[in-house]
């Protein structure tokens, strides 16, 4: 199998034996998936993908990596990230080990030299083509823990972590911000008091089933479950990108809130689980590039994860293609906030 993307291809040409290598955050590829080797990714469908073919894939925040011949790190957009990256595999491999890294020249590749460096490992370019280009190096300790990448702020009268590999990494997103004033409205039957009046776990684990279940679709640092726990509701959050599962967990023990916290693609891991409410500010970008499809699946499949009556909320850029997804999902929808850059939306299951 050829390799699909222009970084793999600039791989697939090297004289190069990458058999049990470490293929650090790849994209999908069907030339690495077919491939010997050993893959370390953030991102749970890739590393679903790898397993469902037999092969080793580790989760980006597991702390035991076996020492491989080699890694090849792909830079991701964020060059927080890449940095953390290098210092996970700093703290994580042998001295000596190879490590080649890899990225799209519009993604800010060539700043690796200076990133390097800075860590006091030397580098050289080995080879660049179709727009890429690939710096090869050997990994030495480096004094920096890399939990250090890991920050706290201040939004909604929450405490809210985040890191590097999360989407809005340290701010509160606008389109967030739009869905959270438009929630009050939307939920009468939640509490609308304070986060001082969160319950406990235990508290949680011993109320009616009338409690509110309400799905985080895309939770990234955990802002939307943060708020809806305290109100009333037993929240699940899920999200592609271990850093956000991560992430959310540790914002809703920073506020002491109950809730759970899954690495799931869209609803992957909730088979047979319905809710009342599900809620989202969905992703349209992979790396650079515009991807509807996880939203499309939020959209289309909700039905199917909710209770008869139950609702879903979502907000998006006013420009995105969603109500004709909505019309096809639900039959009717309704738009509950625009402010010309985003858009609040409303579809309820019926009843029976």
């Amino acid at each position: 199998m050829p390799a699909e993307t222009a970084v793999c291809q600039l791989l697939e040409r090297q004289s190069m034996d990458y058999r049990d290598w470490l293929w650090v955050a790849p994209p999908r590829d069907a030339w690495l998936e077919e491939a010997e080797g050993r893959l370390l990714s953030a991102d749970h469908s890739v590393v679903e993908a790898w397993r469902n073919r037999g092969k080793v894939a580790l989760s980006a925040l597991q702390e035991t990596l076996d020492a491989p011949p080699g890694a090849v790190l792909f830079w991701p957009k964020s060059h927080a990230l890449g940095e953390w990256w290098l210092l996970r595999l700093c703290q994580s491999l042998p001295a000596g080990t190879p490590l080649q890294v890899v990225g799209e020249n519009n993604g800010g590749i060539k700043r690796v030299l200076k990133v390097l460096a800075s860590l006091g490992l030397g580098c050289r370019k080995r080879d660049s083509a179709r727009r890429c280009t690939l710096f090869e190096t050997r990994m030495e300790p480096v004094g920096i823990d890399p939990d250090l990448a890991w920050t706290r702020f201040e939004a909604e009268g929450l405490t809210l972590v985040s890191h590097p590999g999360v989407f809005g990494h340290g701010k509160l997103d606008d389109g967030t911000r739009l869905l959270l004033e438009t929630l009050p409205g939307v939920l009468p039957d939640l509490d609308a008091g304070p986060v001082a009046n969160a319950v406990t776990k235990s508290e949680a684990e011993d109320e009616d089933e009338a409690t509110s279940r309400v799905l985080d679709v895309g939770c990234g640092d955990g802002i939307l479950a943060a708020w809806l726990a305290p109100r009333g509701a037993a929240v699940t959050a899920v999200d592609v990108n271990a850093f956000a599962v991560e992430a959310t967990r540790r914002t809703l023990a920073a506020n002491q809130l109950p809730g759970e916290a899954l690495e799931s693609d869209v609803y992957s891991r909730l088979e047979g689980r319905c809710f009342d409410l599900i809620v989202s500010n969905p992703p349209f970008h992979q790396e650079r590039a515009i991807d509807y499809g996880p939203a499309a699946r939020l959209i289309r499949e909700a039905p199917a994860h909710l209770a008869p009556g139950g609702q879903l909320v979502l907000v998006a850029n006013a420009f995105l293609p969603y109500p004709d997804l909505l019309e096809a999902a639900f039959g009717s929808f309704q738009i509950l906030a625009d402010n010309r850059r985003f858009r609040v939306y409303l579809a309820k299951k019926p009843n029976g």
